[in-house]
């Protein structure tokens, strides 16, 4: 590998790379509303030279490089969307980028600049898929909810949506690289990290006057919160190696303080390491939220939606991805790890059906999206990650693609087609009443 190309090509645009990341941090945009971002990328990808695939009715596009060789396809990603941090220092519109994906954006025009630099691709084979992907944080459900029931999108994450339309297809396998705070390495990949649903339980009740006449009213808050008790009795049944996560808030539990409350809502994500932990999870917190509607005599709306499916990084790209990144730094600072991460991205999406890899580069400091998040060296996690993903990109497509192809042949994946894993994915989408009752009061059924 000619790391020496790779750096020069890549700071030759240290400017542009640096300058991008500047301006898309001071234009925080939230997911599926990226258009400002999406407008600035698209005019330096064009500018280069390159034709995009505009996603058209949310932001987001991607470009095809062909080395003219015959070859596997890589796909790589920069996400689009910023956070709602209204207390962040650097907040616009209570919109900033609390998570760095400004700062993939940054090394994202460092790639595509780079890979237009004489002799960069002249010893890949194969073809590259550069994406600008938009809606990965799970935030704000009741706009995508919006966009879903109007058939402008059919999955709330991003990288989702992009793969049910086809913009990922041919591609044989994708990776990212992701800022992250406080790091001792330079590079961190661990093994993968939990998936999750998003859960919405709306309990139904009947107002009365709290002091004149409690007893002819229904508590929806007391049935709420008797289900989070009922929750949080369940945490001792999550076995350590399922690592499951379940953490609701209240959203709403009441208007008046002289009134019972009529309605009450929760939220939650379930996360877990797999779909079938994710499933039993899920069955055990449905029969918890129904317990407390029936204490109280409540009723309750539960809706189901996907978020993100479990991560699983591909061994062989964590190898592809050590070696390359060992001829560019010390392999001291490139940190390898079998770990498993609590937390969910819809990159996890992608390795249900190809393999993939997320790694975490140094140069951010701060709480991950708290009010302190920011890129403290963009020289690291801008400029370096350009040269980091050329390098792995070169790793992969030189000599033939022998290493792509080495990937792509050893990698099972969890499900055959994409149409496959939607078809399991789907079963997580539900608007449900969980119990009914009879004329009496007596309860009829809780659904399962």
């Amino acid at each position: 590998m000619n790391t020496k190309l790779i750096n020069a090509a890549v700071d030759k645009h240290h400017d542009e790379i640096l300058a991008a990341e500047r301006y898309i941090w001071a234009h925080p945009e939230t997911g599926y509303r990226e258009w400002q971002t999406t407008a600035y990328l698209e005019n330096i990808f064009e500018k280069a030279g390159y034709a995009l695939t505009k996603a058209g009715n949310i932001p987001g596009f991607y470009t095809d490089i062909d080395t003219g060789k015959p070859g596997p396809k890589v796909l790589v990603l920069c996400e689009l969307d910023g956070l709602y941090v209204p207390n962040h220092f650097a907040a616009v519109d209570g919109n900033a980028h609390a998570c760095g994906h400004h700062a993939q954006c940054a090394a994202m025009v460092g790639i595509a600049l780079a890979l237009k630099e004489k002799g960069v691709t002249d010893t890949m084979s194969g073809s590259i898929r550069l994406c600008a992907v938009p809606a990965e944080e799970e935030i704000q459900a009741d706009f995508r909810e919006e966009l879903r029931k109007a058939g402008t999108i059919r999955y709330y994450g991003g990288k989702d949506e992009f793969l049910y339309r086809g913009y990922f297809d041919g591609a044989d396998m994708a990776f990212m690289f992701h800022t992250g705070p406080g790091m001792k390495n330079l590079f961190d990949v661990h093994a993968g990290c939990n998936g999750n649903i998003q859960k919405r339980f709306a309990y139904h009740g009947v107002a009365s006057h709290a002091g004149g006449s409690p007893q002819n009213g229904v508590n929806a808050l007391y049935a709420a919160t008797l289900s989070l008790n009922a929750i949080n009795a369940l945490r001792e049944t999550f076995a350590d190696y399922d690592h499951v996560r379940v953490h609701p808030i209240v959203t709403a539990g009441g208007d008046s303080v002289s009134v019972i409350p009529s309605s009450a809502t929760l939220e939650t994500l379930i996360r877990g390491k797999s779909l079938s932990v994710i499933g039993k999870t899920n069955n055990k917190v449905n029969r918890a939220i129904a317990s407390g509607a029936l204490a109280m005599g409540a009723t309750v709306t539960v809706t189901d939606r996907t978020g993100a499916a479990p991560l699983s990084n591909s061994r062989e790209l964590r190898e592809v991805m050590a070696n390359a990144l060992g001829e560019l730094t010390d392999r001291s600072e490139i940190h390898v790890t079998e770990n498993w991460g609590g937390a969910s991205t819809d990159m996890g999406d992608l390795s249900q059906v190809m393999p993939v890899i997320h790694p975490y580069v140094a140069g951010a400091c701060g709480k991950s999206h708290g009010d302190d998040y920011r890129i403290s060296d963009p020289e690291k996690a801008c400029v370096l990650s350009a040269k980091a993903q050329i390098a792995v990109l070169t790793a992969l497509l030189e000599n033939n693609a022998r290493e792509a192809i080495r990937v792509k042949e050893n990698y099972v994946a969890p499900f055959p087609t994409k149409e496959a894993f939607f078809a399991e994915w789907d079963k997580y989408v539900s608007d449900t009443e969980l119990v009914e009752y009879g004329e009496t009061e007596t309860v009829v059924r809780v659904i399962k």
